[in-house]
């Protein structure tokens, strides 16, 4: 299995590779040449794997510069119960919702309480063996732009992993103070933490720009270092994520709820792509998939994307309380563009050089149709958002955070537009106590709220009874290590410093 750029097809790496470039030199992204075709069949010998034999069968087919022993501890050291709570990191809550069944894949039983952690548990140790593969001797430097849940994760499972060091930056005022407290407390003697002042989109160019600079790289290179990511523009963070919509559809065969080769619909809150498009490569690869339903918030590019075929960011931004997804530039849609194009670097790169200098471009029809086939783009705002939380918790008694009910408010939406009853996997994204402050407002019963966050976290569990996370009740007393508020056009010279290369 080799990669190419998106944007140069004339690049081509191994997984390793890939994995350890983070992104091409062009400012492409990595994607598989071909895809592993599974049939029913296949999917029947997955049924009594678990969670960890589908992820080592998925990987071997993907990572195939990779020992069978290699992906075996990969997989081991990533998935424990220590770290998520059972053998199954992705359990799956059945509920209903509106009389509809959503039955709601539970991707936050990780240590920072995101689903980020499904991919960021493993992507240290793909990424050590990798750098051992190509880059032999060279220490590895983790840059990360994130909107809250990618910076922790990616900060937890790098904390003191030998040859790397790592690097987050984040908006100043475009993360709940969780978040916030999460990663500024973060523990490890090779972790950087700074924010900036600028939105999510603000970051991520800048971290982008970082990595194609030639005299960054340079200055890298003198000091026996090399960048890598922890984003999802990594494919080692794509390629878990395809692991647990596999795993999920296998579990819904076991459970009785579906029979196997019927097709299910699947519902992701998103704003930078990466998790949709893991169930759309899944789909790609034989996953039986009748509908991918996109939601969003009311930074809904993707929404207007989908139903227009045109996608422009020049647009109002939105903070909302579902800050993951206050996204208006979706770096994985790349991937997707490049399939549906037939595989043209050409055409992808000229979308993608259009995005940059005058923020907006329009898809070929057949593009935007194949859009159209598979995706169904929707958005909520905040109000609804709360309105679904608590409608939610009263009927169901289920607490979900404000990603998930994005997601469970655009699908009931769609239902009620189609009338599509296909059964129907929900991506819960986030642990609820992770943004309580909007979860207490939508489901308070008029007291006042506390002005502390971990004071709110204590009114929350009070009045739903839903149990805390420990990741997230340890916090209550850390110190924070850091307080670095940078400029965007600084980061060059910030992470120079942090590195001590300059």
């Amino acid at each position: 299995m080799l990669y190419n750029s998106t944007e140069n097809k004339n690049e081509v790496v191994s997984a390793s590779q890939a994995i350890a470039q983070g992104i091409s030199k062009d400012g492409g992204l990595f994607v598989p040449q071909e895809l592993p075709k599974y049939d029913t069949d296949v999917l029947k010998s997955f049924l009594p794997l678990g969670y960890k034999g589908i992820a080592k069968k998925v990987f071997a087919d993907f990572l195939t510069d990779f020992t069978a022993d290699e992906i075996e501890d990969c997989v081991e050291k990533a998935y424990t119960a220590e770290k998520f709570g059972s053998d199954n990191p992705a359990p799956i809550a059945y509920k209903s919702y509106n009389g509809n069944d959503v039955n709601i894949l539970e991707l936050w039983h990780g240590p920072t309480c995101a689903f980020k952690d499904m991919a960021l548990q493993i992507l240290p140790h793909l990424l050590t063996k990798s750098l051992k593969k190509t880059n032999d001797g060279k220490d590895a430097v983790i840059l990360v732009a994130t909107s809250g849940d990618t910076g922790k994760a990616a900060l937890e499972g790098f904390k003191d992993v030998e040859h790397t060091k790592i690097i987050v930056f984040y908006p100043v005022d475009g993360v709940s103070p969780m978040q916030k407290h999460q990663m500024n407390t973060q523990e490890g003697g090779n972790v950087k933490v700074c924010a900036i002042e600028g939105n999510f989109d603000d970051a991520q160019t800048g971290v982008k720009k970082i990595f194609t600079t030639p005299e960054i790289a340079s200055e890298l290179e003198k000091n026996n270092m090399m960048f890598s990511s922890a984003n999802s523009i990594n494919w080692g963070r794509l390629l878990p994520q395809i692991v647990y919509y596999i795993a999920s559809y296998c579990e819904l065969v076991n459970d009785g709820k579906i029979s196997l080769g019927d097709k299910i619909n699947v519902v992701v809150p998103t704003g930078n792509f990466g998790n949709i498009l893991a169930s759309y490569y899944a789909c790609c690869m034989g996953l039986p998939v009748n509908k991918f339903i996109c939601a969003s918030n009311s930074n809904n590019v993707l929404t207007d994307f989908i139903n227009t075929g045109v996608y422009d960011k020049n647009r109002q931004f939105y903070t909302t309380i579902s800050p993951s997804m206050d996204i208006l530039v979706s770096s994985n849609l790349e991937r997707l563009l490049y399939k549906l194009s037939g595989d043209s670097d050409t055409t992808t790169k000229e979308w993608m050089t259009a995005l940059k200098t005058v923020g907006k471009y329009e898809v070929t029809d057949e593009v935007k149709d194949a859009v159209k086939s598979a995706f169904y783009g929707g958005f909520c705002d905040d109000v609804k958002t709360k309105e679904t939380i608590k409608k939610m918790f009263d009927e169901q008694g289920y607490l979900c955070d404000t990603h998930t009910a994005v997601a469970v408010a655009v699908y009931d939406k769609y239902v009620s537009e189609t009338g599509d009853k296909t059964p129907t996997v929900i991506a819960s994204t986030a642990s609820p106590y992770k943004f309580s402050r909007a979860v207490l407002e939508a489901v308070n019963d008029g007291r006042e709220l506390p002005d502390n966050e971990f004071d709110m976290v204590d009114l929350l569990n009070d009045i739903t009874s839903a149990d805390i996370p420990k990741p997230l009740s340890s916090l209550k007393d850390k110190k924070a290590r850091f307080s670095d508020v940078v400029k965007v056009d600084d980061m060059p010279d910030y992470v120079l410093g942090a590195l001590g290369v300059k």
